[in-house]
C-alpha cells in the first residue's frame, strides 16, 4: 500500500453492547460517504463474550457461566467464533471494499489488513507470523475462536496470538479483532457448554498449545499503553498510513448509544441463533 491518510479512535473502555454499536455506526458513516479509513482501538467493561453472527448459542454458549464470570453476551457483525474480551487491545478497521490496492477476497483482505498487527508484534520484540493452515477446509467443532488460527491471522512460537473476523456491507469492509494482554483460560472455558468435565478439562489442554498471551510471551507484565503505542506505529508501518484523530461529535455518540441500547443489548440479537 502506498501512504495515506487515516482516522484514528481510542473510544476507551465501553461495554460489550456500545463497542459493537461503535463497530457499525463507523461502518454505516463509510457506507454514507465517509470513505476515509478508520482505524480504532478499544477495551471492554465488564468483559464480553462476542458471538459470530453465524454461530449458534443453544448447546454452545453457557449463559449461566457467562453471567457468573461477570460478562455480558453479544453477537458480532462479523463471522466466526466467540471470543472473550477481558484483558485485552480490541481493534477495529473500516475500509472501503474499493480502497486501493485492497483485494477483493476476504483472505486477500485478511493479508493486507494482517500487516498491521504483524509490525505491531514486531515493535513488542515478538518474532509473528502470518498464519495459513495446513488444513484449509477442515473447521474445528470448538465454539472457542482462539482455538485455532485462520487465514493470515496472527501467530508467534507457533500459536495463536491474535483472532480477527470480517465482515462486507454497502461497499465497505468491517474488521475487528482481538489482542489478548492474559488469558484466564478458567473463566474463558466457564462460558462455553461441554458434555461433561473430562471433555471440558480436554479442550483446556488443546487450546493451552494452541493460543497465547502477549505477557506469556514477553515473560513480564504489560500495560495497555504499551501494547496500544506499539500497534499503532505498527498499524502506521505495516499499512503505509498516517494517522489522524477522529472525535465524535454529541450527535455521534446519540447515534451510537441508541443503536447499543436497540440492537446489541437485546436477547433478540443477541440470542438470535
Amino acid at each position: 500500500m502506498n501512504e495515506h491518510e487515516w482516522l484514528f479512535i481510542d473510544s476507551g473502555i465501553q461495554s460489550p453492547a456500545y463497542n459493537m454499536a461503535l463497530d457499525e455506526y463507523l461502518l454505516e458513516c463509510g457506507a454514507k460517504g465517509r470513505k476515509q479509513p478508520v482505524l480504532r482501538f478499544y477495551g471492554w467493561n465488564p468483559p464480553g463474550l462476542s458471538i459470530g453472527y453465524f454461530q449458534k448459542t443453544s448447546g454452545r454458549i453457557d449463559l449461566d457461566g457467562v453471567h457468573k464470570r461477570g460478562a455480558v453476551c453479544v453477537r458480532r457483525l462479523t463471522g466466526g467464533l466467540a471470543v472473550l474480551h477481558h484483558d485485552e487491545l480490541t481493534y477495529s478497521v473500516i475500509i472501503p471494499e474499493d480502497y486501493p490496492d485492497m483485494p477483493r477476497s476476504v483472505v486477500g483482505a485478511y493479508r493486507v489488513l494482517s500487516r498491521g498487527l504483524l509490525e505491531g508484534f514486531r515493535t513488542l520484540g515478538l518474532d509473528a507470523d502470518l498464519a495459513i493452515p495446513e488444513n484449509k477446509l477442515g473447521s474445528s467443532h470448538s465454539p472457542v475462536c482462539f482455538e485455532e488460527a485462520s487465514w493470515y491471522e496472527l501467530v508467534v512460537e507457533g500459536r495463536k496470538a491474535a483472532g480477527s473476523a470480517q465482515t462486507r456491507q454497502k461497499g465497505m469492509i468491517l474488521q475487528h479483532g482481538s489482542i489478548p494482554i492474559t488469558v484466564d483460560e478458567d473463566e474463558l472455558f466457564d462460558c462455553f457448554q461441554y458434555a461433561n468435565e473430562r471433555i471440558k478439562d480436554r479442550a483446556k489442554r488443546a487450546f493451552s498449545g494452541k493460543a497465547v498471551a502477549l505477557e506469556d510471551l514477553l515473560g513480564r507484565k504489560v500495560s495497555i499503553d504499551e501494547v496500544k503505542q506499539a500497534f499503532y506505529h505498527g498499524f502506521e508501518k505495516g499499512l503505509g498510513i498516517h494517522l489522524n484523530p477522529l472525535v465524535l461529535t454529541e450527535e455521534d455518540k446519540r447515534e451510537v448509544l441508541l443503536l447499543a441500547s436497540n440492537k446489541y443489548e437485546t436477547d433478540q440479537w443477541n440470542l438470535s441463533r
